[in-house]
């Protein structure tokens, strides 16, 4: 456990905490004191020193305030090519006035919804950061699709952040997807200054029968940015989910990933790429629960490790004793691009049930020189060589993304990182 729990540091963070939701606050308060901040010596931590970084890094924690944005700001935010509903936040705090509106989807600030099952999915005892998160939030929104909604556009959730060094920005986003429907979701954070600050996002997303749903995520924060974030999803029979993140920056962050598969003929579908330099740690810890016969899982994560950056990955599948006919597929590929690059990466199976097809691999390389010296004999020079290695790598990711807009614009990401035309 981390001292940061027993000193002052996080005191006004609590202190300052709303009224609201009284019950889940005083709860997730008691869990995040009881757990503290993981060591080191966490299993689950074991290669993310987050404690030790909070503690050198920022101290005298205080909650993020909103701020004034402008359409200006916005629009020049918004992925090129984008069409579909678009929801504004400036530091977690949700932005109407900024926001578009669909009719049939109801966008609430969850302080509206008293009755929200709010932290049943993402619980506190799971994990310090979603405790500290439920204790400490400052606002949410719930957004609802009524059943048998099916939407053909897009919702970007734009979430601009500015803060001071210290502060901490405490997105909570809860999604409830009624039986039958489908739906995309874009997430998408915009950095404003260079402060250091600390991110902390809970997402859940409750999905019933027969729901296909899709969240796509673009982490490009500032070079002295820590986040952790939690997304947590329940999949009803028949359901299908897709997630794909996509890290390009930040001092340390940490993904969370929880899929649980609550029914029979339930997909889930977990895909990511970590584009790493300069001294970006990422580490994307994924788990997937398969409950009910007939099931598949998909994961696929791929790493580009540079310079004194590090990437984390830890994937971990469960298949209880009543989920017979499981199918689960897990893989992680890294390349280093440096002496100084670090991957330490653990993909786990645990199987209580005996008829059931799983796999699970992980490899770490460099890029293949014999491919680069083809392309350049053919005349390509050994930027754009390598950049198109290293495109074609990641390429089996960036094709799970059935956005264009968000694709296209991932890509340019890429390509601007890479520094080549590919």
């Amino acid at each position: 456990m981390s001292t940061l729990t027993t000193s002052d540091s996080f005191s006004t963070l609590l202190a300052t905490a709303p009224t609201s939701f009284a019950p889940l606050r005083q709860l997730a308060k008691e869990s995040f004191l009881a757990q503290g901040l993981p060591s080191l010596k966490a299993e689950e931590y074991k290669f993310t020193p987050i404690a030790k970084k909070l503690e050198s890094t920022l101290t005298n924690f205080t909650p993020a305030q909103p701020f004034a944005l402008s359409a200006e700001q916005v629009g020049g935010a918004i992925i090129e090519g984008f069409e579909g509903l678009l929801l504004v936040f400036a530091n977690g705090y949700f932005q109407p006035q900024l926001s578009t509106s669909l009719e049939g989807i109801s966008i609430t600030r969850l302080s509206d919804q008293p009755e929200t099952q709010l932290g049943s999915i993402a619980k506190v005892e799971k994990d310090p950061f979603t405790a500290l998160n439920q204790a400490t939030f400052f606002e949410g929104i719930h957004l609802s699709l009524p059943k048998k909604t099916q939407l053909d556009q897009p919702i970007l959730l734009l979430q601009f952040h500015q803060a001071n060094v210290g502060q901490v920005i405490s997105p909570r986003i809860w999604i409830e997807a009624g039986d039958f429907s489908s739906a995309t979701f874009i997430d998408h954070s915009v950095s404003l200054g260079e402060q250091p600050y600390f991110v902390n996002k809970v997402v859940e997303i409750k999905g019933g029968i027969n729901t296909h749903l899709t969240y796509l995520r673009l982490q490009h924060e500032g070079n002295r940015v820590i986040e952790v974030s939690n997304l947590e999803t329940d999949l009803q029979k028949d359901g299908q989910f897709t997630s794909v993140n996509i890290s390009l920056s930040g001092d340390l962050v940490r993904n969370n990933l929880t899929l649980n598969l609550l029914g029979s003929n339930t997909v889930g579908n977990m895909f990511g790429v970590y584009l790493l330099n300069g001294k970006t740690h990422v580490d994307n810890h994924t788990n997937v629960d398969h409950t009910f016969p007939h099931t598949e899982s998909h994961e696929l994560y791929k790493g580009i490790v540079a310079d004194q950056s590090r990437g984390v990955f830890n994937g971990k599948i469960f298949v209880r004793q009543a989920a017979q006919k499981t199918n689960a597929f897990q893989q992680n590929n890294n390349i280093l691009l440096s002496d100084d690059a670090i991957v330490n990466t653990k993909p786990q199976l645990e199987i209580w049930a005996d008829d059931v097809k799983c796999s699970h691999g992980c490899t770490v390389g460099q890029l293949d020189e014999d491919a680069l010296f083809y392309l350049q004999a053919r005349g390509i020079d050994k930027i754009n060589a390598k950049g198109l290695l290293l495109h074609a790598f990641a390429g089996e990711v960036l094709d799970k993304i059935e956005c264009d807009s968000f694709r296209n614009h991932v890509v340019a990401q890429i390509q601007e990182r890479l520094g080549s035309k590919i």
